[in-house]
């Protein structure tokens, strides 16, 4: 087996599982975790807080780890320890414990993009990093569409104790699948040809010369384009995460169909996502256009939006087909973006820039969950939501163009 179909193969099946307990929590605490265990809507609300203060505090230790050490090691002890807690979820009985368990879930979880991100950064060439890192994080959409039909049936079969436990064991038993087929870099496996890791290491290195040094982990994170990534990042999911946690409520509340419909029709925009992404990246490969498929992908993404909240829902056809646009728009660019980084920065320091970029995205996410589900729900309809998405894309989208390369004197040196 090659050295793409290998180390792909390996980084989807990883990042999916770490995406599996965001999807089945939903599902259980729809099936019986919330009645169970009493939970109100606020404290549903700081349940969901606090899984992003785990996820928001923990990135950039655990991606400078990554860099600086083993990204193979970190997402290993990462992927057996959600796999516990996420299993731990089905056997909690009071609220107290399902606090801890969500923070503990964030912590871990928040190593996974950095280090993966980094991981493939050791494999994979300039040229090849937009198809790469699209490959891993097509595990976020994939996961949404079987995941939710995966737990419907576990829930219906086991209850929602059973789901949880029953879909955390995979990423224990992945753990050490993870640990026996991984390698941080080409350097270190032995079923690569000679000649192959050769030129591979050449390559790499080269591209890590025509980059400015940076001497300091605090002087990475100081840098105008990741102070800059970051704040797109926040606006960019903000508009996503409103988007996903709120989408089926919005098509069935524009649709008038039942529960079923609402979720075969949930699905579509995902669908086009994968294609949008595959796409994409593979323009952006051939391209070197990075900056211009993720700026104009916001743009897109604004539009569509604009377009739906116009159309209203006495013509959801319209509007719904907006809303493909704008959700296949927003998934289409992460592969080129979290390619820019890698191409901003030196390897050293990847993994923190990654983490604090990604940080931010979390951020973000946690206000778009929280703004999109107060304005849907104080207005009676998904006008102002929709507004508030297309506003924070189309920031997203200029802060993209602002971005720039930069080739410096070492970053971070003594005066």
């Amino acid at each position: 087996m090659g050295r793409w179909p290998r180390l792909l193969i390996l980084a989807f099946i990883t990042y999916s599982l770490a995406y599996l307990d965001r999807v089945n929590y939903g599902f259980g605490a729809a099936a019986g975790l919330a009645d169970s265990l009493h939970i109100t809507p606020n404290i549903a609300s700081l349940l969901g807080a606090t899984f992003f203060l785990g996820y928001f505090c923990f990135q950039i230790p655990g991606g400078h780890y990554a860099s600086s050490r083993s990204a193979k090691q970190l997402v290993f002890w990462g992927l057996l320890l959600w796999g516990v807690c996420a299993s731990a979820t089905g056997l909690i009985t009071n609220i107290p414990l399902l606090f801890a368990d969500r923070f503990v879930l964030g912590v871990v979880e928040s190593m996974v993009l950095p280090a993966m991100i980094v991981f493939l950064s050791n494999w994979f060439t300039r040229g090849e990093r937009s198809r790469a890192n699209t490959v891993l994080i097509l595990g976020n959409p994939v996961t949404v569409l079987w995941a939710s039909i995966v737990s419907g049936y576990l829930i219906a079969s086991i209850g929602w104790r059973g789901m949880f436990v029953a879909e955390g064991i995979p990423s224990i038993v992945w753990a050490f699948v993870w640990l026996a087929l991984a390698y941080d870099t080409p350097a270190q496996a032995p079923w690569l040809a000679d000649a192959e890791r050769n030129q591979l290491l050449s390559q790499l290195a080269a591209e890590q010369r025509t980059l400015a040094p940076v001497l300091t982990l605090s002087a990475a994170l100081r840098l105008p384009s990741v102070i800059m990534l970051s704040a797109q990042y926040f606006f960019w999911s903000l508009g996503v995460y409103g988007f996903v946690l709120w989408l089926p409520s919005m098509v069935k509340a524009g649709s008038q169909q039942g529960i079923v419909a609402t979720g075969w029709l949930s699905a579509i925009p995902y669908a086009g996502a994968v294609i949008a992404m595959l796409v994409v990246s593979t323009y952006a490969d051939r391209t070197g256009h990075r900056r211009l498929v993720v700026a104009v992908s916001m743009l897109v993404a604004a539009g569509a939006f604009c377009v739906s909240y116009l159309a209203g829902p006495d013509r959801f056809g319209v509007a719904f087909a907006a809303l493909i646009v704008a959700g296949a728009a927003m998934y289409a660019p992460y592969g080129p973006f979290f390619a820019m980084i890698t191409d901003l920065v030196p390897r050293s320091v990847a993994g923190a820039a990654t983490a604090m970029i990604n940080s931010f995205g979390a951020l973000g996410g946690f206000v778009g969950i929280y703004l999109v589900g107060y304005l849907n729900a104080s207005t009676g309809t998904s006008s102002a939501s929709f507004s508030l998405m297309a506003a924070s894309l189309l920031v997203a989208g200029i802060i993209t163009i602002l971005v720039r390369v930069t080739r410096e004197t070492p970053i971070g040196a003594a005066a």
